[in-house]
């Protein structure tokens, strides 16, 4: 009686641990964000346990019946596409289930994309703050001008065909010399990091727009 989280990939396969691919082999159930982008990477490590969906989509109405195979004796292992499960992805309302049922959870060290991205940013990464995605419309102002008064590193989620129009509020918000770093594709082979102010970072992603996976980290406001 045992879930699991465990972190996968997120980009270059290498980056699994012995131990994640030891788990997955284990246990009697994988839940997936997505079977297909997972079955994939099971098969390179050659995994054979059973899997089914676990997302956004279906996981309110699952949670219940997770928790009663889990009592039952079945352990279980959640993993989403690319990274830590419940970050920014499926997973929380699975872990909060167990606590509250008293079935005991493991969560294993390893892939996530914002770690590396604050790390490299050149930013201070003693103090930071996690938002993941903003608000697409509703409580997107509102938020903005709450973390404007921010003074911590500040670590964004981002797709790319938003980056531009994300940008451009930080510039209206946090002011055009505000510091950003623009990590994408992390591991993957077109890597690549653009630090500078909001308004430098802005024109170069309206000039040469992006592809890819995106982790904005912001300086905070200097006080």
């Amino acid at each position: 009686m045992k879930l699991y989280l465990v972190p996968t990939p997120i980009g270059n396969l290498k980056d699994i641990t012995f131990r994640a691919i030891e788990v997955l082999k284990d246990v009697d159930l994988i839940l997936a964000e997505d079977t297909r982008t997972s079955g994939k990477l099971l098969k390179h490590f050659e995994i054979s346990t059973h899997m089914q969906s676990h997302h956004m989509h279906n996981e309110h109405k699952t949670v219940n019946h997770l928790v009663e195979k889990l009592k039952s004796g079945v352990t279980i292992a959640v993993i989403s596409d690319a990274g830590t499960p419940a970050i920014s992805d499926p997973g929380f309302l699975l872990v909060r289930a167990c606590v509250e049922n008293g079935i005991e959870v493991d969560c294993l060290p390893g892939a996530t994309a914002f770690v590396p991205a604050l790390v490299n940013s050149g930013l201070p990464n003693d103090k930071f703050v996690f938002e993941g995605f903003l608000p697409v419309k509703k409580g997107r102002q509102t938020r903005l001008l709450l973390l404007a008064e921010e003074t911590r590193t500040i670590i964004f989620y981002e797709s790319p065909h938003k980056l531009v129009k994300t940008l451009g509020h930080f510039c209206e918000y946090f002011g055009d010399d505000r510091l950003v770093s623009v990590s994408r594709e992390l591991t993957k082979l077109y890597e690549e990091t653009i630090r500078g102010t909001a308004k430098e970072v802005l024109e170069h992603y309206t000039n040469k727009p992006p592809k890819g996976e995106i982790v904005i980290v912001v300086g905070g406001k200097q006080k």
